[in-house]
């Protein structure tokens, strides 16, 4: 990683450039801050973790408040999704996808408020979120989910699975579903395992009361890297975003940049 992350190098802009809602050429009120300027701001905070009206004016990234409805703006217009999509499908390509199987995993949940926030089972019932995260097997992340802290993992499970987005880049109708889904004891259900086989989904799920699935720790450790990865980006490791669409924003954002650090490594080591 850079020491400055949050700069946007050319090859990534090229990408998320297209993806931008065009300003009305009338627009009432002073020039807008530049988008890639404003972009690097959105990233500063995502890293660093700083309030958005603490965002030094100095670096040229415009104000917190500019950066906060510009990351609102875009988010609205789908653009972090089609990213993450866009980079899915790059990935599928150069078969850098695991499709073998998928694992799904949410650790503790974080705290603070907003919505989709409720009192924490682990933490003296304050009120928190937790993340929900499905990624393939060499753990590139296909979705994650934000819901109030005392959700039960279980209640998740269809909804991670059929949130994974259509993935292209191979000739023949874009892929979205693994072979397997491995999860801990936390995803046991009966019902959940017969709507996996419905959607031809082979259950890798321990049962409750029984020994662990053999080696299932050693093919489910991905999704904890994973979440290591996303949480690295310090505005995720706890939620302070109040509104649930700016947080999940966030979120997409820091998935695509996952999978394009996973893109360029695997353009290096091909070269």
């Amino acid at each position: 990683m850079s020491v400055r992350p949050w700069i946007v190098d050319d090859d990534l802009w090229a990408l998320i450039e297209p993806l931008l809602p065009p300003w009305p050429e009338k627009a009432p009120g002073p020039q807008p801050v530049d988008d890639r300027l404003c972009l690097q701001g959105i990233l500063y905070v995502l890293y660093n973790d700083i309030s958005w009206q603490l965002l030094p004016l100095e670096l040229g990234f415009g104000s917190g408040q500019t950066c906060w409805r510009r990351l609102g703006r875009w988010h609205e217009a789908g653009v972090f999704d089609r990213l993450h999509r866009r980079l899915l499908a790059e990935l599928h390509a150069a078969d850098e996808l695991d499709w073998s199987r998928a694992c799904v995993d949410a650790p503790h949940p974080r705290e603070k408020g907003g919505e989709a926030t409720g009192p924490s089972p682990v933490d003296r019932g304050k009120t928190g979120s937790k993340h929900h995260l499905i990624c393939d097997g060499k753990g590139t992340p296909f979705k994650v989910i934000t819901t109030a802290a005392n959700v039960n993992d279980v209640t998740q499970t269809l909804a991670l699975v059929d949130s994974i987005p259509p993935v292209a880049g191979k000739q023949g109708r874009p892929r979205r579903r693994p072979d397997a889904l491995l999860g801990d004891k936390g995803y046991d259900s009966n019902p959940n395992r017969r709507e996996l086989r419905k959607r031809r989904i082979l259950p890798v799920i321990s049962r409750k009361g029984a020994p662990n699935i053999r080696d299932l720790g050693k093919l489910r450790y991905v999704v904890e890297q994973t979440f290591s990865l996303l949480h690295q980006f310090k505005r995720l490791a706890v939620r302070w975003e109040r509104r649930l669409d700016l947080h999940d924003a966030l979120v997409s954002l820091a998935c695509g940049l996952i999978c394009w650090r996973r893109l360029k490594k695997a353009s290096r080591d091909r070269a």
